[in-house]
């Protein structure tokens, strides 16, 4: 059955039980407001400590939603755009453009004005939701954009390029509208996160939503009773995905504008959230405070958080061993999966495998999959090769690239681009993505296996390892290393604390910066590369 399906049965069974929380912290008086006080007052964002809508309100938005595009003249098949931050308003406008047979279209709230232009057209996009941290944005292109398309506003004070949505949608049916939607059907277009290059469409189907939905709550054992802290952006794949185990179990989920240690602490002690996915950087900072004392366990009711996973990038084993020393009662997962895999659980740890921290996993639930050489052949266990997986979550393909689908998709599988090995034990731990590896005298470095060395020294908060350029070994290893918060290091205390290390795989080169991430996670290794000529952008530009 389609996704849709979910919300409505939830509807029904959980008419009256919260759905949905919004909080956001950084406003200078918390108030507790509902979701219909919220449309009667029509406050300005960051206005509002705390919003709430049940199921039944959930899924009348999403029908107002899909009445008023179809209304519109919008039919099965056409594309429609989001771009919100996180907020009550976004589920149910996914859901609406769902239920409409469109195909939703998430974007990046990162996007610059040209970066939003390119994904709208060439996702063939017909509306596009925007909020009010984008007016300038999507002003900026509004007469481009708005000779074809529809541009709704969701906010206050609609601009007058745009049509208000909630204006509009208000006198629209709060009841489904008769389309018929199946699980073939296409239903959503990601982007890729555009760390090796400008951001590709990735076409999913109904089937795909579906498959990772009951996915998660099979790897998560997600119950009715969980409460699910969701703090990445919606508009990527491990966030959305990762919340569909609420969805499929009529859970609550908690959306938190925020992400400092305390906020999260906070969230979690209020809301009772049971489940909550950090990425690397947010586990980082908590870790941090408790060690300095500026976060207290005592302070907060913590006893019913159970399980604490993370995903979108390696983690370091050293971190988790350092979490389960405060935290000894909770279970552990990681999710590897890719937007062209539908988000994150083709492969997963498992909440049993703690002894296992390192690897990413088995197949998850209904997945197959292998390592192959460059001649596509599988390699022998325990040799480095590329991941490819297999399952119901593999996209249909990138949209308006059949070069680039054909190069992906071969014979079903799905080749990753990243390097992997398998242990004796059939788990999976991830080496590097395959265009990261660094060839140093002719040997092949992998950044990930040093990153996670170096993660490890209690002075050092976040770390990256490039390639660039040396005239003898043609590139050497350099690490970029963000020294923890009131701590102190230098470039020989690093090179003392690599002799651990096999004499190849040393840095030859340390920097001490900052490192930068993206709203997923991952580091963003083509800015270090520009910054400190980067190897690759050696190659790019001698091609060039």
């Amino acid at each position: 059955m389609p996704i849709t399906d979910l919300l409505e049965r939830n509807s029904k069974l959980y008419s009256d039980e919260t759905a949905l929380v919004e909080i956001n912290p950084e406003v200078t008086e918390p108030q507790r407001v509902t979701w219909q006080e919220y449309e009667l007052i029509q406050p300005t964002s960051n206005t509002y400590f705390r919003r709430e809508i049940t199921w039944s309100v959930f899924d009348e938005k999403a029908n107002r939603v899909a009445n008023l595009l179809i209304k519109k003249g919008i039919k099965k098949g056409q594309k429609v755009a989001i771009l919100l931050m996180n907020c009550l308003e976004w589920l149910p406008i996914y859901f609406g453009v769902l239920k409409s047979g469109a195909v939703a279209v998430p974007l990046n709230f990162r996007y610059t004005a040209d970066e939003i232009d390119y994904c709208v057209k060439l996702a063939d996009v017909d509306v596009l939701f925007f909020g009010e941290e984008f007016i300038g944005r999507i002003e900026s292109i509004a007469e481009d954009l708005g000779r074809e398309r529809l541009l709704f506003y969701v906010g206050n004070s609609c601009p007058y390029f745009a049509e208000d949505y909630q204006a509009s949608a208000a006198n629209c049916s709060s009841v489904a509208p008769k389309v018929l939607v199946e699980d073939d059907d296409d239903a959503a277009i990601y982007f890729s996160s555009g760390t090796t290059g400008f951001p590709k469409a990735i076409l999913l189907r109904h089937s795909a939503l579906m498959q990772s939905a009951k996915m998660e709550a099979v790897h998560h054992e997600t119950t009715h009773e969980d409460t699910f802290l969701c703090i990445p952006p919606l508009y990527h794949t491990g966030a959305k995905m990762h919340w569909f185990g609420s969805l499929y179990t009529g859970s609550k989920a908690v959306l938190l504008k925020g992400n400092k240690p305390k906020t999260i602490f906070s969230a979690v002690s209020d809301e009772l959230c049971t489940i909550v996915w950090l990425l690397v950087p947010w586990a980082q900072d908590i870790l941090a405070s408790l060690d300095s004392g500026n976060l207290k366990l005592e302070d907060y009711h913590l006893k019913q958080w159970r399980l604490m996973h993370i995903g979108a990038q390696p983690v370091p084993p050293s971190l988790i061993r350092h979490w389960k020393q405060y935290f000894p009662h909770h279970k552990y997962d990681t999710n590897y999966g890719l937007s062209e895999s539908t988000g994150p659980g083709c492969i997963h740890l498992g909440l049993d495998h703690i002894d296992k921290v390192g690897a990413i996993g088995l197949p998850g639930y209904r997945w197959k999959a292998k390592i192959v050489n460059e001649e596509n052949q599988p390699v022998t266990q325990g040799e480095v090769g590329e991941l490819c997986v297999k399952g119901p979550g593999v996209m249909v393909e990138y949209y308006h690239d059949p070069k680039a689908t054909a190069e992906t998709l071969i014979d079903g599988w799905l080749h990753t681009g990243d390097m992997a090995r398998q242990d004796e034990d059939g788990f999976y731990y991830l080496v590097d993505r395959k265009k990261d590896v660094i060839i140093s005298g002719g040997e092949n470095l992998y950044p990930v296996q040093i990153e996670a060395f170096l993660a490890s020294n209690m002075k050092i908060h976040d770390v990256a390892v490039i390639g660039t350029p040396d005239r003898r070994l043609g590139e050497i290893a350099t690490a970029i290393i963000q020294v923890k918060e009131g701590m102190s290091l230098t470039e020989d205390e690093v090179n003392r604390y690599c002799l651990k290390l096999p004499r190849y795989k040393r840095p030859r080169r340390i920097i001490f910066a900052d490192v930068p991430r993206n709203a997923t996670g991952k580091i963003e290794k083509p800015k270090l590369r520009e910054r400190y000529g980067g190897t690759r952008l050696v190659e790019e530009q001698s091609q060039g």
